[in-house]
Order: structure tokens, then C-alpha cells, then sequence
């Protein structure tokens, strides 16, 4: 709005002064050249309102992120609508009331330069311009399936936290004797600054985790400490897990405190990706686990690849022999009880010292509970008050069991977990899934489903996937209505696609796969693109309904729009290059925003002052043709 007052208030060296004009008041003036682009204005503030609806729809962990970002770019928006047609007109006002020769920025002098023989040669070679655009326009989309995707980028927190899964019939004792050369290991890498270190299960009960396991946190210097052949977490994780191979039979996970607590959250275990395999027989479960972790481990990018507390610890097992019962004249139940006073302890009384409450559990002493010939030599009574021993009805054996037997929704399952190192992670799931579907095919009632941050991905695309095409229509609504017509608002959102082109290229460039934020940053882009079509079309629509030529309405409307639309481009893309260049922690979810709309938004103004108008030129001349036709056919029929 400042732009086009300014552009036709102040004297142009040139320009022909009309008598009416300069008698009519500065105020009218102003009035009338704000009505010209009032209209463009609204709608193009509306429908960029309407392109950040699908961010309100996320939900979960992206919706938490980035929902305050919609929520303050639409307030700005609306603030920005009631300010640009109430009190920037007021201030043009007394800011015009002595108006200057306009100085010409030299860039927009270069720009109009070269716009003049571009946009000519565009429109008498149409065919070129086009096979050059939909040749983009492919490969662009060719390029999209190799840059991967990934459900956000990972997070710098400044710290690791590795997750160890000793031996399962390991003692504290001996997990204590083994935790400082764990700590030595990881110490050898300087960028570890200090460690903690967590041993066994948590005192209140609240992690289902088994004595086996070690938790180490470690804190690190800032980056710009590092040794310069580390470039990213991922090269010191990969420089750990090198030193930790010297330590036989450790299973670790290599995360971050706040993505390790959110990945359990999701998936109920550690790791990126969590495979998890239902079943009845424990066995099989077992075998299953086995081998889908040999096939994962064998997929480029797989680390720390483990099956989920699939340790086995020893086991006393007793079986009862039903015949020998039979012959004794025992009952199951009452030797399974006496066994369990024997092994486990059955409260016999109660000890009360003043106002304290102590149970008396009566057991055998822990020599005979671990030694296996004493447990068989325990004595039954029978009902006519002789003894045999328990080894007459029971076969005692010493043997292994599993370590944990883990359930959700009531069903058995055994869990792979597993991370995703220098790749993309939807790539990743695709090759990894084909492999283990060939390699593993589910009998009937077993089944495998994939989870963790991958099933947030799926989750927040599909979402996106319905919501974006209700953008599009309320977009196209929008456009209907502000030019009454279907074709114009089918021309400008068939040049969106042209205009998303330089986001892909900007991740491609920065490598980064497409994720939830980058799919924001296209989602802000779409808005931007339509603004420029808007601005572009009303321009020209206005010559044509003045009556110029066709072509001559084209070539200066676009030209007139040639200010506006660079000087968007080149807010928003100034305005975030800082953010797309930062290394800085917690930039690695704005930087993909911020690539995808600074080359989105310098291809959208390239294709939008040269695509567009050739497009509209064509697109007019058959309509014109076709109508010609039509009124031709029916004058002839009648």
C-alpha cells in the first residue's frame, strides 16, 4: 500500500501532470490510489491467513512447536490488515504533503532494465519459456524423493545420554565394577565434559527397567569447541560407539535427555525407530526379534541396533509330576503353596514395636533357596502325617527364563530399537521394512508394527496431506472471490508450483531432508507465492477493464507490480537469511523453515514476473479464441 501511494503521489521525472488531478485535494488522491489496491491488498492478507490454517491442525510434539508461530504470524497479519487501511493512509498524508522527486533504488533500476527485454522475449517465444519451466518444474519434483524425509531435525541439547544394557545376570556389584571404564571409554572423546551415571532400576518404581541397566548422561562443550574433523553429534556418537567396542556384550543407545524422554513417551522404549512384534509363544518372539535385528543391521544407516530387555536370567524350575500327586494323594494346589512359603515366604504374624508395624515372614534360609539339591530334598507332608521329599512329586532343575516379559494392550511383544545415523530417516523405514518383509514373513497371529519418531512422521504428514488440499480450496475461494472469475484464480494457483520450486532447491543445497519444518516453511511459501499472483493479475485486469491492448495490459501491469513484488522477495529473504545461515542450539528446527521460504520466495518472485505474465498472455488469447468460435457456431446455427 506505502509502495503504490508513494509510487503515484510523488513526481516522476517524465511524467505528464494531469490538470483534474492536481486540482483535485491530496487526500482524495490518496484515497483513490488506495482503492486500487485495497481489494489485492485484503485478499492477499486473507488468503496468506488461510495458507497457515494446516499449521493450527498439527498436533502432539510438532503442534507444540510450531502452533505459536501460526498464532503470531496470523495476529500480525490481522494487526497489519486494520493498521494498512486506517492509520498508514493518515500518515502517507502528511508524510506527501510536500512530495520529493522519487529517488529510483538502483537495484530497482537494474531490475526494470532487465526486465523489459526478459519478459519481451518471453512473450514472443512462449514454447521455450514453457519447456524451460515444466523442464524445472520436473526436475524439481525428480529431486524431491532424494533429499529423504525426517519427522524434525535433531535437536543440539548439549549433551548425550547413552543408555547401556549389561548382561542380564549381571550383579550391582559387578555393573559398579564395570561403570568406570564405561566412563573412561566415553571420557577418551574431549568434547565429554563431565558424566553421570545411573545403575540399575529407579528407587520409586517408576521406569520398567531391569538391574542390567546403566544410564549415563553426558555433558559436552559448545560446539565451536570441537575438534574440527566432529562436525555434528553424529560423528561423536560414531567416535564412541568405536571406543565402546572394546568392552564385549554392551548393548547402547546413543540419544539426547529431552529426545530420549520424548522417543520412551511415543514408543514405550529407547531409539529412533522401535520394531515391535506380537505374539503368544515367547520363543518364537524371541527368534523373530533375533532376526529382524540381523536384517536391520545389515540396512545402510542402522546404529545401535537391540532387541529390548532380552535378557535371560537363571531360574530355578520346577515341575510337578500330576501322576506321582495322584498316587500320594496331593493336591496341586496345596503343594504349589507350600512351595511358594518355602521359596518366596508367606507372613506368618504381625510385630508391633509402639506404633510400627512389622510383617514375620517365615522362608527358607537363601543357602537352600539357591541350592538346588536342598530344594529337592524339601519335605512334603502327607495326610497321614508321614514326609517324602519334594523331589517324589517334582522334578528340580536349575535353568534360564527370560529376564522380563513385556505386554501392551494386554498382548506379548518383544521390541528391536534401533537409530538412524548420515541418512534420512523415511528412506531408511522404507528399505529397512522391504528387507525384513522378505526376510520375515509374519505367521498368523504374529504381528509387527513400526513406531517411534517414525510414527510421528507418518502421523503429522498424513495430517498435512488432508489438511493442505482444504488450504488450497479456501485459497482458490478466496481468489474466486476476489476476482469474480474462475480462470484468473486457476492461472495463479497453477504457477504455485513454479514458485515452490526454489524451497526444494534451498534444501537440496543445505541437505536437508524434508521434514515438518520444512513442510511449515512451504506452507508460509504458499501464501507468499498467491500474494504475488494477486498483486500481478489485479495489475493487469486493471489496464484491461482501462482498455488497453492485451498484450500492452500484460507487459505494464506486470511492470507496474515489478516494485511490490522484488521488495517482498527481498524482506522475506533478508529478513531470514540470518536464521537459515544460524549454527547457533535450537536453531536446527528454524533452519529448514527459513531455507525453504529464502529460495522459495526468489524463485516465487522470478517465476511470478515472468511465468505468469506469459501464462495469463497465452491463457487469454485461447479464451478469446475458443469464445470466438463459440459465438461463431451459434450465430451459424441460427
Amino acid at each position: 500500500l506505502v509502495e503504490h501511494l508513494f509510487h503515484k503521489m510523488s513526481p516522476h521525472p517524465g511524467r505528464e501532470s494531469v490538470a483534474p488531478r492536481q486540482r483535485k485535494p491530496l487526500a482524495g488522491r490518496i484515497f483513490d490510489a488506495a482503492q486500487e489496491v485495497a481489494r489485492p491488498t485484503l485478499f492477499s492478507l486473507l488468503i496468506i491467513i488461510a495458507a497457515y490454517l494446516p499449521i493450527f491442525s498439527l498436533e502432539r510434539v510438532e503442534g507444540r512447536i510450531f502452533s505459536p508461530l501460526a498464532n503470531t504470524v496470523v495476529s500480525a497479519l490481522v494487526g497489519a490488515l486494520l493498521v494498512s487501511f486506517t492509520l498508514v493512509p493518515v500518515l502517507c498524508l502528511y508524510a506527501l504533503r510536500n512530495p520529493k522527486p522519487q529517488r529510483e533504488s538502483p537495484l530497482l533500476v537494474w531490475a526494470g532494465r532487465a526486465f523489459e527485454p526478459t519478459i519481451a522475449f518471453s512473450l514472443k517465444n512462449p514454447v521455450i519459456m514453457m519447456i524451460l519451466a515444466l523442464g524445472a518444474l520436473v526436475s524439481t519434483a525428480t529431486l524431491v524423493p532424494r533429499i529423504g524425509s525426517e519427522f524434525l531435525p535433531e535437536l543440539n541439547e548439549g549433551a548425550l545420554y547413552v543408555t547401556f544394557t549389561l548382561p542380564g545376570n549381571i550383579s550391582l556389584s559387578q555393573g559398579r565394577a564395570l561403570t568406570p571404564r564405561i566412563k573412561a571409554l566415553l571420557k577418551r572423546s574431549p568434547e565429554a565434559t563431565s558424566l553421570l551415571t545411573q545403575l540399575g532400576r529407579p528407587e520409586d518404581g517408576t521406569d520398567p527397567t531391569l538391574p542390567s541397566n546403566l544410564e549415563v548422561f553426558v555433558k559436552l562443550k559448545p560446539l565451536n569447541e570441537w575438534r574440527p574433523e566432529l562436525h555434528s553429534l553424529d560423528d561423536l556418537s560414531a567416535e564412541m560407539t568405536k571406543n565402546l567396542q572394546e568392552v564385549p556384550g554392551l548393548e547402547y543407545n546413543f540419544s539426547q535427555p529431552i529426545r530420549d524422554n520424548v522417543a520412551e513417551n511415543i514408543s514405550g522404549q529407547f531409539g529412533q525407530i522401535a520394531v515391535k512384534i506380537y505374539g503368544e509363544d515367547l520363543e518364537k518372539l524371541q527368534d523373530f526379534a533375533d532376526r529382524t535385528k540381523d536384517s536391520i543391521s545389515e540396512v545402510p544407516g542402522a546404529v545401535d541396533v537391540g532387541i529390548v530387555k532380552s535378557g535371560e536370567t537363571p531360574q530355578v524350575a520346577v515341575k510337578i509330576d500330576r501322576l506321582a500327586l495322584a498316587r500320594y494323594d496331593l493336591d496341586l494346589g496345596e503343594v504349589q503353596d507350600y512351595i511358594e512359603t518355602a521359596m518366596g515366604g508367606h507372613i506368618a504374624s504381625e510385630l508391633w514395636e509402639g506404633e510400627k508395624r512389622f510383617d514375620v515372614t517365615v522362608r527358607l534360609p537363601v543357602s537352600t533357596r539357591e541350592d538346588v539339591g536342598a530344594i529337592r530334598k524339601i519335605v512334603i507332608p502327607l495326610k497321614d502325617g508321614s514326609l517324602i521329599p519334594l523331589s517324589a512329586v517334582a522334578d528340580v532343575s536349575m535353568g534360564v527364563g527370560r529376564a522380563a516379559i513385556t505386554r501392551e494392550n494386554g498382548r506379548r511383544y518383544v521390541g528391536v530399537r534401533m537409530n538412524v545415523r548420515n541418512r534420512d530417516l523415511g528412506s531408511f523405514v522404507a528399505e529397512a521394512r522391504a528387507k525384513v518383509r522378505t526376510a520375515l514373513p509374519m505367521p498368523p497371529g504374529y504381528e509387527m508394527t513400526w513406531g517411534g519418531e517414525f510414527e510421528n512422521q507418518e502421523r503429522a504428514m498424513a495430517r498435512l496431506n488432508l489438511v493442505v488440499p482444504l488450504a488450497f480450496l479456501i485459497t482458490f475461494l478466496l481468489l474466486f472471490s476476489a476476482f469474480s472469475s474462475i480462470f484468473d484464480a486457476l492461472l495463479i494457483l497453477l504457477n504455485v508450483p513454479f514458485a515452490l520450486m526454489g524451497g526444494v532447491v534451498g534444501l537440496a543445497v543445505a541437505h536437508m531432508p524434508l521434514s515438518v519444518s520444512a513442510a511449515v516453511g512451504f506452507i508460509a511459501l504458499l501464501g507468499q507465492a498467491v500474494l504475488n499472483g494477486v498483486l500481478v493479475v489485479a495489475a493487469i485486469r486493471a489496464r484491461i477493464d482501462k482498455g488497453e491492448d492485451l498484450m500492452e495490459a500484460v507487459v505494464g501491469g506486470t511492470r507496474d507490480r515489478l516494485r511490490a513484488v522484488l521488495m517482498t522477495a527481498l524482506l522475506a529473504s533478508l529478513g531470514l537469511l540470518p536464521a537459515a545461515m544460524s549454527h547457533a542450539i535450537g536453531s536446527e528446527t528454524q533452519r529448514p523453515i527459513a531455507v525453504v521460504v529464502v529460495g522459495g520466495t526468489i524463485s516465487a518472485a522470478l517465476l511470478t514476473l515472468i511465468v505468469l505474465p506469459v501464462t495469463y498472455y497465452y491463457a487469454c488469447l485461447v479464451r478469446q479464441r475458443l469464445t470466438t468460435r463459440r459465438e461463431a457456431a451459434l450465430q451459424g446455427a441460427r
